[in-house]
């Protein structure tokens, strides 16, 4: 379905970062970046424009190629691979990791080992940025929701960062026409910090 939505010559969501990034873009330092699920890589190339290393993966080949092909246009660089989220694992530090609309593809039953492989693999100091599709039930489901998303319910997200530092936690009902029908998402957006050398 990826490879379908990301296959024409434009970007299905843009080539500006996320509004969100750009908001807690102060908070971050420099250094070595992850993006989860990264499509057609509009986040990815904000980072490595402000001087991040940044590593970025998408399930979809197709979005990971255009990744690249805006990284170059941009004049950086992006390493840029294809994994699926629900089974690739970290084996090297991070400072920072970053995720928006993509962390409802991983299945209940899998959060908490993803998690603690992503908490281990950040480095102390470092930066969790996170937003996730939230179950509210006046509002009706999505009319290109997917069979395989599974929206997380309120302050599971924080359930995550027991022991780190909360710099900023909100929820939020947002309009949207990523389908081309007027609806609506609610989204819960995390910032947590990792203190001292635990996980």
């Amino acid at each position: 379905m990826w490879d379908q939505r990301y296959g024409g010559k434009a970007y299905a969501y843009g080539t500006e970062p996320n509004d969100f990034l750009v908001a807690m873009a102060p908070r971050l330092r420099a250094g070595r970046i992850l993006c989860l699920g990264e499509g057609e890589g509009r986040n990815a190339v904000f980072f490595a424009r402000n001087g991040y290393q940044v590593s970025a993966f998408d399930l979809s080949a197709v979005g990971v190629a255009k990744t690249e092909r805006l990284a170059a246009r941009a004049g950086t660089r992006v390493r840029a691979f294809q994994a699926d989220l629900n089974t690739y694992r970290l084996d090297e530090p991070y400072d920072v990791l970053f995720a928006t609309g993509v962390l409802h593809y991983i299945p209940p039953e899998l959060r908490a080992g993803v998690f603690a492989n992503y908490r281990r693999h950040t480095r102390p100091g470092g930066l969790h940025v996170m937003s996730v599709f939230v179950h509210k039930p006046f509002i009706p489901p999505a009319p290109d929701g997917e069979p395989t998303a599974r929206r997380w319910i309120s302050g599971e997200l924080l359930t995550h960062y027991a022991d780190w530092r909360i710099e900023y936690c909100t929820e939020e009902v947002f309009d949207c026409m990523s389908s081309g029908v007027p609806h609506q998402h609610a989204v819960n957006r995390v910032v947590a910090r990792k203190e001292g050398v635990g996980d």
